[in-house]
């Protein structure tokens, strides 16, 4: 029903912001980690939402990317997360990490939600893991200048995957060589273990 609301953010809450559109003060519920990133009051924003209608409330739910929203309206497609439930997955971790934590099989990482336990988060890499797909993930994330420099997202796969043969959990690994220096594998490789030994 609604895409997206452009406006101006009124007031800022603990899990919500109020977004002014046209006089109107819209409340919408978003990830701790979206409202970290919202500049303060005044601000203008634009927040892509989902319309939860219920018996007692219509709630909207927000997120800064469409992206985000996206794989908010997939987590909450698995039986057992709710609305409530795919925001407190997202106030945890970013998209690409929780993306990177389905992919990998990772129960303990989509588990530290809160509300989340062992059963859903199996339920949830189930249900999702044929959806979302960690190696097109993974090149998206380095660019240059927008374009994406295919040689260098390869090389940097090669290293994931070497720390992953090194007995490394995806997510991790990953997110080591995501963080890690260098343009050929064994530069990339050294910078990605003193990482991943920190994670």
């Amino acid at each position: 029903m609604i895409g997206y609301i452009k406006g101006e953010v009124a007031a800022i809450y603990e899990d919500r912001l109020v977004l002014e559109n046209n006089g109107i003060g819209y409340n919408i519920y978003m990830p701790g980690s979206s409202l970290e990133l919202v500049e303060g009051i005044g601000a203008v924003v634009k927040v892509y939402t989902y319309l939860c209608v219920r018996e007692d409330a219509m709630l909207l739910y927000g997120f800064l990317t469409k992206d985000d929203l996206d794989l908010y309206r997939l987590l909450i497609s698995v039986g057992g997360i709710g609305p409530k439930g795919g925001l407190s997955l997202l106030s945890v971790m970013s998209a690409d990490e929780l993306k990177f934590a389905i992919a990998s099989g990772d129960v303990k990482q989509i588990a530290k939600a809160p509300g989340i336990g062992a059963k859903t988060a199996q339920r949830v890499i189930i249900d999702l893991k044929d959806k979302i797909d960690i190696v097109s993930q993974f090149d998206q994330m380095y660019a240059d200048n927008g374009q994406k420099t295919q040689a260098l997202s390869s090389v940097r796969e090669e290293a994931a995957l070497a720390l992953v043969a090194l007995g490394y959990s995806q997510t991790d690994s990953y997110k080591a060589v995501r963080n890690a220096q260098g343009d050929d594998v064994e530069t990339i490789l050294k910078s990605a273990l003193s990482i991943i030994t920190q994670i």
